[in-house]
């Protein structure tokens, strides 16, 4: 059902800090050798490969666990490809709503294509340069996780870490014996440097994990992550979305996905704004989820083209 009260919208950047995979080109590891081009995959599940803190890599269906059973792997079997998941999300858009083609065609969505599935995520990373992007910059989030893996780079030794090799970010294990005080000398704010010690924690329990992420359904990622402190509702979604790479995930309480919804079907978007309302002036919750409902399995998708719908002439939308 939906909530009573919307919920917070941060700032875009948190998007862009969860999602970013493994190889980033600031402070960050040097990623692995790629994966094949094709893999089994399943919009219910994580479609991204996941870094564990132990440096390997897991992925929801290994090649030796292809041909098992569900009742064996835990997992439902797999009902396409990497390869084939954008194509067939395209498809079921368009299918569903003639409208959407021109938007498809005029911004490919390199997020979900065979490229962008094949970018390792390293969970505990991502989740903790979202804590570090609440509310500050793009810049800043940069500026503060350099600084981060600075003070654990330090603490090592220069010598560990070779000339010209990017400096790792520090694992759960590294983290969470830390003093806040000492997690705030890279910039964080007291409550943030408390959120990231105790997110360290959690992975250190066992309590979140890459395998976790692998095998939980989407509202067991939802339960398990937002009951982490400093991880909302909407940051759970983004990270569920566009770093887990999960296909079916849609947030009701994202202003550009309710913006770029109500211009779709028809509404004077620059109307609603100017007139107010409160959170929900473009669209109810309820409308949002019964007009989404139709995009599923492939709503992650849906909600990236809202956020681009005002890229493209409304009219010719409508007119198509």
């Amino acid at each position: 059902m939906p909530s009573k009260q919307p919920p917070r919208t941060p700032t875009p950047i948190q998007v862009k800090a969860m999602a970013t995979s493994y190889s980033t080109g600031d402070i960050d590891d040097a990623g692995p050798p790629p994966l094949p081009a094709d893999r089994p995959a399943e919009p219910h599940r994580t479609n991204a490969p996941l870094k564990t803190p132990g440096g390997s890599r897991l992925v929801t269906y290994p090649a030796e666990e292809i041909d098992s059973s569900p009742s064996k792997t835990g997992i439902p079997r797999a009902t396409t490809t990497t390869g084939q998941l954008l194509e067939e999300a395209c498809a079921h858009l368009i299918k569903v709503e003639p409208k959407l083609k021109l938007l498809i065609e005029k911004h490919p969505c390199g997020v979900f294509s065979p490229e962008g599935l094949a970018e390792e995520i390293d969970p505990f990373r991502s989740l903790t340069t979202g804590i570090m992007s609440q509310q500050v910059s793009g810049a800043a989030t940069k500026s503060i996780k350099n600084k981060f893996v600075g003070l654990f780079t330090e603490a090592q030794g220069a010598g560990d870490n070779p000339v010209g090799k990017p400096a790792p970010f520090p694992t759960p294990a590294q983290v969470a014996p830390c003093d806040v005080s000492f997690l705030r000398k890279a910039g964080l704010s007291e409550r943030k440097a408390e959120y990231i010690k105790g997110l360290a924690e959690k992975f250190v329990s066992g309590e979140l994990s890459a395998k976790m992420l692998i095998m939980a359904s989407d509202d067991e990622v939802m339960q398990k992550l937002t009951a982490v402190r400093g991880l909302g509702k909407w940051s759970v979604e983004m990270f569920a979305c566009f770093g887990l790479k999960r296909m079916d995930v849609f947030s009701t309480g994202d202003l550009g996905v309710q913006r770029g919804m109500a211009a779709l079907i028809g509404k004077d978007v620059k109307k609603l704004k100017a007139k107010g309302g409160g959170k929900w002036k473009y669209m109810s919750e309820q409308d949002m989820l019964e007009h989404s409902a139709k995009f599923a399995p492939y709503r992650s998708l849906f909600m990236w083209y809202m956020w681009r719908i005002e890229d493209v002439d409304l009219s010719a939308i409508q007119d198509n």
